[in-house]
């Protein structure tokens, strides 16, 4: 079937539908990653995104239940060159397609993705439409104006308190989208996690009594739940504190920092960032349109990681709570593993018995 993806710049693509039917919008952003699409489809950090891979072909080796990183894909449309009719691996359970379908999420392939990618890194992210039909410019209109973003965090986060059982360090994770490879490396650890959703309040976190406060990724404007930055406020120096992504520009906004939209964001396997510390340069998964800006920052938060990109922040520690989060994802899905050893640093420093976090 024909369809059309129409920005809101006036741009206009010509392809053909898969997937659910329905008309979608979102923001239309691109992911540099050549493998790891099921993973795109089903993280919670794209909520509210229509998300166009550079790769060229896409779903050749399908889809499986083990790579879910939630329970349903979780992006508003997927725009790819060339979908895989025929996906040939030992582990696929699913085509694209089938899966697009069971989930309600509108595709769009056979448009030049190269195009579109340029026209976003030059103008930078923007409202978009994928349409079987069409549409009068008043209708455009009236649907571009009526997408945001801003309740994303509420539709991605856990509905109640759960657990995951584990020996080791007791963590209480405020889930503002956590991926399902972030609670995976944790447990992997042995630790046990108490899972709270986005607004779970400080003394509830604290009751649990827990060795340290992970504070995960999410999708949105880390402004948009100012609610969440005064709960965390009120958890600095009561517990170690170590987040990912949002959490990390949530906890950046806590402590009387700054963040920032970015043209068109950070999202691919990828992306090279600079160990301040030990001069060493990781290849790093990323996904965020936000950053943590240099404007605001109290004195005594030290830098940590810089992108190679752009030398923007990609990470920071406190010089006097047990505070360390990053920007980047060490979970790696999908992505390199130069970076999965943060989570044993995220450990030790819950493990840590002084205040300082490099004591």
């Amino acid at each position: 079937m024909k369809a059309r993806l129409i920005l809101e710049d006036g741009t206009v693509f010509h392809g053909r539908a898969f997937g659910y039917l329905k008309e979608t919008v979102g923001e239309v952003v691109f992911n540099t990653g050549m493998t790891g699409y099921q993973e795109v489809l089903t993280d919670p950090s794209y909520y509210g995104q229509i998300v166009t891979m550079t790769y060229p072909l896409i779903g050749n080796y399908g889809i499986n239940l083990d790579d879910m990183q939630s329970k349903k894909a979780k992006v508003k449309g997927f725009i790819v060159r060339e979908k895989c009719n025929n996906p040939s691996n030992w582990r696929c359970e699913f085509e694209l397609d089938t899966y697009l379908k069971e989930n309600r999420i509108l595709g769009l392939e056979g448009i030049d993705t190269r195009a579109l990618t340029k026209i976003i890194r030059n103008s930078g992210t923007m409202k978009g439409i994928i349409t079987v039909r069409e549409l009068t410019d008043s209708q455009i209109k009236l649907k571009l104006d009526g997408f945001n973003n801003k309740t994303a965090v509420k539709e991605v986060t856990s509905s109640d308190v759960h657990v995951v059982d584990g020996e080791g360090l007791h963590i209480a994770v405020i889930d503002y989208g956590i991926k399902q490879n972030i609670i995976d490396s944790f447990n992997d650890r042995g630790c046990k996690l108490t899972i709270f959703p986005a607004n779970a309040k400080a003394e509830d976190i604290l009751s649990v009594n827990p060795d340290g406060i992970f504070l995960s990724n999410g999708p949105g404007d880390p402004k948009d739940i100012p609610d969440s930055i005064e709960e965390i406020r009120k958890l600095i120096g009561k517990k170690p504190i170590t987040g990912i992504c949002l959490g990390h520009q949530l906890l950046a906004l806590a402590l009387n920092g700054n963040t920032e939209k970015l043209k068109f964001g950070h999202r691919g396997a990828n992306h090279p960032v600079k160990d301040m510390s030990t001069g060493k340069i990781m290849i790093t998964s990323q996904n965020h349109g936000y950053v943590v800006t240099n404007d605001g920052l109290p004195e005594d938060v030290e830098i940590t990681h810089i992108n190679m990109n752009d030398n923007t922040i990609e990470g920071m520690k406190h010089k006097a709570y047990k505070i360390y989060s990053i920007q980047f994802h060490p979970e790696a899905c999908p992505g390199p593993y130069d970076t999965d050893g943060i989570f044993d640093e995220f450990i030790e420093i819950m493990n840590n018995k002084g205040g300082n976090v490099n004591a």
